[in-house]
């Protein structure tokens, strides 16, 4: 077993040789390839070099106009200013309408403070009432059914409709609700 740290990773990812990443070309999972793998490290990389890193970016992209939105945006442009148009349909765009749950989750982890430390709140430049729920199936669902979303796509305005809900029982912690709107559908099948 080998203990890295946050710092550990970004170093490794920031030094590493292309023989290093060579090494990473036969990876394989489902629709996700080495090419893929090579391209992420790549332009975790360049975020790290030229962009002072994810959390920059993000805090960045939310003070242009206020919105996990526009963090979301900033986060996809950045992310593919060094190219990697296969790698595209691996990161949600919302400019294109997409839910963006992994980013969203992503954001939630990194952002939101709750006492049993199911969220790390590292980064305090995004406010957690700012954040936006992890909209999957199950979320989407049970929150139809509890009348808390009435848009049939589970996209980017079904992402606003139901946070917007969601706001009016916490506006300082719309998506506190995630675990519970995934734990109906997912395990009690409600």
């Amino acid at each position: 077993r080998v203990d890295y740290d946050l710092e550990d990773v970004i170093n490794i990812v920031v030094n590493a040789a292309d023989s290093d990443l060579k090494r990473l070309e036969n990876f394989v999972h489902r629709t996700f390839n080495g090419f893929d793998t090579v391209f992420f490290i790549r332009s975790l990389r360049n975020i790290y070099k030229n962009h002072n890193g994810l959390q920059n970016i993000f805090e960045t992209g939310f003070k242009k106009n206020g919105t996990v939105k526009s963090a979301l945006s900033e986060f996809h442009h950045v992310f593919f200013e060094i190219g990697g148009e296969r790698s595209r349909k691996h990161v949600s765009n919302v400019e294109k309408g997409a839910s963006a749950k992994r980013l969203n989750m992503f954001l939630r982890w990194m952002v939101r403070n709750d006492r049993s430390h199911v969220d790390f709140g590292l980064w305090h430049g995004i406010p957690q009432s700012a954040l936006m729920l992890p909209l999957d199936v199950h979320t989407g669902n049970v929150a139809r059914k509890l009348g808390l979303l009435q848009r049939k796509s589970n996209d980017w305005q079904a992402v606003e409709e139901v946070t917007q809900a969601l706001r009016t029982f916490d506006p300082a912690d719309p998506v506190k609700y995630d675990f519970a709107l995934f734990g109906l559908g997912a395990f009690e099948k409600f």
